[in-house]
């Protein structure tokens, strides 16, 4: 039982912390940099849209007041059989040079994909979402990485905004500026493994189309590195986005996210081969394959140092802790706003969040269930 306990808390430790630290060290002795340039090839920006009439407009008009020369600037939108007026409001901007494609019946974000660059022209295609903000430099910022030969995919950083417009300071804001840190120092060492889908850029020539079922945010990113590019972030690349208000629309899009990843690892088994992938195999491993499954460490550690914890000592000590921790989360639903006690709270709160829907999409997947369409996300 003392094995179960002690490696249980390690790999929660060590999926966390422990690889990141490792990261850390090994950019600082490889220092792989991004030779970047001031090139600037034709673009085209493809955004999947279902039912984004409230939304689309301010989004088109965000991608046609970007800094990058006009003529060198694609705009597509797939109309993923919208029913709410979508298609009319994207063809209002025909005029400036905006492209509608339909995708009838509806079949998902990964078969609009797959159609819209069945026919875009341009050298770099970028993705965006139907409610996606750009910072007026982000293009520019993105296709600089492209200047390098080996660069293959680039990803942007993702802003939560809160309800007064201002960055979201605990919950997933906290959550993406770990992981856009993390993406900061994986870059050191040649690759990242995950991606933000609203703002991500990738060489025309190295897109494969993809099953409907797959999460192209993170499949197409592994092909690429499967055909030896590397994927890269981009601090500077800003993309704006409403937080999720409700904890369950957080919940049911961790969800869906986290199951299509799951898949995606699956399908693409093969860059955990250290013998083939030595380095990637041992990232992949480490940020996502331990990572979705650190709900069944948690859920290993509490019940074994419950057991423990007629022993008395640190065992019991350890149980009240984690005990604490989950009342805590629970009890961050009437945190006020502000203050240290509130934000510990708060990131409690979404720390679980994250790990239950992470424990329910695992299930899933064990069950065989696979997630290709979805209502839009909500802010």
């Amino acid at each position: 039982m003392d094995a179960i306990l002690f490696l249980s808390l390690l790999l929660v430790l060590y999926a966390y912390l422990g690889y990141p630290a490792a990261v850390a060290c090994l950019a600082g002795l490889l220092r792989r940099e991004v030779r970047k340039g001031e090139s600037e090839p034709a673009v085209s920006v493809v955004i999947a849209a279902y039912n984004e009439a409230p939304v689309i407009a301010a989004t088109i008009e965000n991608k046609l007041a970007l800094d990058y020369p006009g003529g060198k600037l694609e705009i597509v939108v797939v109309s993923d059989g919208s029913s709410d007026g979508t298609d009319a409001v994207v063809e209002g901007f025909a005029a400036r040079g905006v492209r509608l494609i339909r995708q009838e019946p509806r079949a998902g974000k990964t078969s609009a994909l797959n159609l819209a660059l069945a026919s875009v022209t341009g050298e770099i295609v970028v993705f965006s979402d139907a409610n996606s903000l750009y910072a007026p430099d982000a293009l520019r910022a993105l296709v600089a990485n492209f200047a390098d030969p080996q660069v293959g995919y680039v990803t942007g950083r993702m802003v939560y905004l809160g309800k007064d417009g201002k960055p979201a300071g605990e919950g997933c804001g906290a959550y993406m500026r770990y992981e856009n840190r993390l993406r900061l120092l994986e870059t050191g060492i040649g690759s990242v493994v995950g991606v933000d889908g609203g703002i991500d850029a990738v060489r025309r020539s190295l897109y494969r189309p993809m099953a409907p079922d797959q999460l192209p945010d993170f499949v197409l990113p592994l092909m690429v590195v499967d055909q030896g590019y590397r994927v890269v972030y981009e601090q500077q690349a800003l993309l704006f986005e409403q937080a999720l208000v409700e904890d369950a629309d957080e919940y049911r899009m961790r969800v869906r996210v986290s199951l299509r990843a799951l898949w995606a690892m699956f399908a693409m088994r093969r860059l955990l081969n250290p013998l083939r992938f030595p380095l990637f195999a041992w990232q992949l491993f480490s940020h996502k394959v331990l990572r979705y499954l650190v709900f069944l460490f948690l859920v290993l550690a509490y019940l074994s140092s419950a057991i423990k914890s007629g022993a008395g000592g640190w065992y019991l000590a350890l149980f009240l802790a984690q005990n604490l921790f989950y009342l805590a989360a629970t009890a961050a639903r009437f945190a006020g706003e502000g203050g240290l006690v509130s934000r510990l709270l708060i990131f409690s709160r979404y720390f679980c969040l994250v790990n239950l829907a992470a424990g329910h999409a695992f299930l899933k997947f064990l069950m065989g269930k696979k997630q290709v369409l979805w209502q839009p996300r909500k802010g």
